[in-house]
């Protein structure tokens, strides 16, 4: 009898000692899990994890299925920040006046950071710090290869993503300013001799299939085009056979820069693309460092440390001649 008293003692502290021994989240809630350039933060995450294993924090990776459900990343944002174990929180805004509102309306006592987006100015003091790429650097630099490959202008249509996406805004801005050599220009109407043809920018929503049937339908409505500025490498790691079926007949006009193509992004095929010579220049994020990374910097903030603001993650550049070297090991 004594014995089963004991044992029964035994389950019950073990039970009363699941809760608290849970560990506290460190959440990231990224745009979409359809996204591969999302994966490559999880990634990062998980090694983060099992690198602090004995930590009473874990990095917990989530968001909505598809990269177009704003609203479901929203509510997903909403439903952690209710959670009494997440501790922190790590946001790539899809529609950052829609996160805005989301983290105003929770007024959440937990830190708040963003990573691979951030909020736009007038939000920024809604999170702490952002984590990522310089996107306006991202942007310029794109804009740099396609005018070194063009000095003379030309036009071009811009792909972009999300409409309301402050990362992809500022890309696009980066490049115009490069383009035309002036800051702030919305669009380009001959400025540095870039013209924005009609029908863009073009939003894709992050969709890699419906960036190559834009891309296709500005050609056949433009036979003259001389250029493209694609602000997230979508149509390249999202739909390469079709991007490749798209541009292998104009292989020999890329090369000659008598066609130009400015990407972002150097995940999936896409250096693979480039070393093909279907690109002219890749500008890439480092998504696995951004997940890696935002653990360790919202601990900081849990723990009142002073953390820069902006923390900047690096790119790397890639071309057809340093496609086998161009990546950050």
């Amino acid at each position: 009898m004594r014995k089963t008293l004991l044992l029964a003692a035994v389950a019950a502290m073990a039970l009363g000692a699941g809760p608290a021994l849970a560990k506290k989240q460190l959440v990231i809630v990224v745009k979409g899990l359809d996204n591969p350039f999302f994966e490559a933060i999880h990634q990062g995450c998980e090694k983060w994890n099992k690198e602090n294993a004995s930590s009473e924090y874990e990095c917990f990776y989530t968001g909505p299925a598809s990269t177009s459900d704003e609203a479901g990343e929203a509510q997903i944002v909403q439903d952690m920040l209710s959670k009494p174990d997440t501790a922190a929180m790590a946001i790539s805004p899809s529609n950052a006046p829609l996160i805005a509102q989301t983290i105003k309306s929770a007024n959440p006592s937990i830190p708040i950071m963003t990573v691979d987006a951030d909020l736009a100015k007038e939000d920024a003091a809604l999170r702490k710090t952002y984590l990522g790429t310089d996107n306006y650097l991202m942007g310029k630099k794109i804009g740099e290869y396609i005018k070194k490959a063009k000095p003379n202008g030309g036009t071009i249509c811009t792909i972009e993503g999300n409409p309301a996406a402050d990362n992809i805004l500022r890309r696009a801005q980066g490049m115009r300013d490069a383009l035309s050599g002036k800051e702030g220009l919305a669009a380009l109407a001959g400025e540095g001799g870039w013209t924005e043809v009609a029908g863009c920018p073009v939003f894709t929503n992050d969709d890699g299939a419906k960036g190559v049937q834009a891309m296709t339908d500005i050609l056949a409505a433009n036979p003259k085009l001389d250029a493209f500025g694609i602000m997230g490498g979508w149509p390249l790691f999202g739909a390469p056979q079709p991007y490749r079926d798209l541009f292998k007949p104009m292989a020999d006009k890329i090369a000659k820069n008598e066609f130009v193509i400015g990407a972002a992004d150097t995940i999936g095929d896409e250096v693979a693309i480039a070393k093909e010579g279907l690109v002219t220049a890749l500008v890439g994020q480092r998504p696995f460092e951004m997940g890696y990374k935002a653990p360790s910097v919202m601990l900081d903030l849990i723990g009142n440390k002073k953390v820069d603001d902006p923390v900047f993650t690096g790119l790397d550049e890639c071309t057809k001649e340093t496609a086998d070297t161009c990546i950050q090991k």
